[in-house]
């Protein structure tokens, strides 16, 4: 079977499940797992992001949001090319991918007999679905009813770590979540199921939602003990190199997290913004910052780290 993946995290998924020898088409962002570098490209960035700062992407984001456009454009010749049997994408977000629409319209363009599914998860025990529907279209419905196993193999294991904790008396920590920075959003879809998962309590975000913007006023009335900075679609040294950029409001320093010297930058685009196995190495890196003393080195390495306030 040919595949192509408008999704970073279905590009992850595919080749979880054995299967990276059968994609033929990928997303300009598509940067992990190794065998999927190299792939062809059939997207492109319709604006040019890379020295932008985050309050102009927002700025970006936001007139895609209300002309109902996408920040990405797909390149009909090498999807063409690319002679897809099934191509997998997305509605969830209709400005971080290309159009699930357009997508449909090109795909019949070229060959009726192109089956398009589309992913839709607001949740962990969701992105578990999205993994055995890709496996259940590719052909690879057994590798994937494998991969989920192992992965609620994992997150099961942290959860019963943090429930012994709790019944020893580890109280979870006050938590707030940001999916962008300037101005900051709280966390939403499956992120704070996964700060919950791993043990802490996320003040502003609401499971299954999405992520939405809020105020330094709202964050400093919630007064949480930890700051966890993870913006959407940045790696780890972005979110460091932005957090440095990102203006600090009055009254930050009295903020119990700032006072506390209990800020961490993360890995957003590996671990949080995108609904793909490496959601749990995300739940287990968040366990090793909650409770340091129980959880020792089982998040992946280089995936977080504390930063100044």
């Amino acid at each position: 079977m040919r595949i192509v993946s408008l999704l970073p995290s279905a590009t992850e998924i595919v080749c979880s499940i054995g299967l990276a020898d059968e994609l033929v088409g990928v997303t300009h962002e598509c940067d992990y797992p190794p065998e999927a570098v190299g792939k062809p490209i059939v997207t492109r960035s319709v604006h040019d992001l890379s020295a932008s700062s985050s309050r102009d992407i927002h700025r970006l984001v936001s007139a895609a949001v209300h002309g109902g456009s996408s920040l990405y454009a797909l390149d009909e010749q090498a999807l063409a090319a690319a002679r897809p049997d099934l191509i997998v994408t997305q509605e969830l977000c209709r400005v971080c991918a290309v159009s699930y629409r357009e997508v449909n319209e090109v795909a019949r363009a070229i060959d009726a007999d192109i089956t398009v599914v589309s992913l839709e998860p607001t949740s962990i025990e969701g992105i578990f679905n999205t993994i055995t529907t890709v496996g259940a279209m590719a052909d690879a419905e057994d590798a994937a009813v494998d991969l989920v196993e192992s992965l609620r193999e994992r997150l099961g294991a942290v959860e019963a770590h943090v429930q012994a904790r709790r019944g020893a008396g580890q109280r979870a920590p006050r938590v707030v979540g940001l999916e962008w920075l300037d101005p900051p959003f709280a966390v939403g879809h499956w992120v704070p199921e996964q700060i919950r998962r791993a043990g802490g309590w996320d003040l502003l975000g609401a499971d299954g939602e999405r992520s939405s913007q809020t105020t330094w006023d709202a964050i400093a009335e919630v007064d949480p003990e930890m700051l966890l900075l993870m913006p959407c679609g940045f790696h780890l040294a972005e979110t460091v190199a932005e957090w440095a950029r990102t203006p600090r409001p009055a009254g930050y320093p009295e903020l119990a997290a700032v006072r506390r010297d209990r800020i961490f930058a993360l890995d957003g685009s590996a671990y949080f913004s995108r609904p793909g196995p490496r959601v749990i190495d995300g739940i287990e890196l968040l366990a090793e910052i909650f409770d340091p003393d129980a959880f020792v080195d089982i998040g992946p390495l280089g995936s977080w780290t504390p930063v100044q306030a």
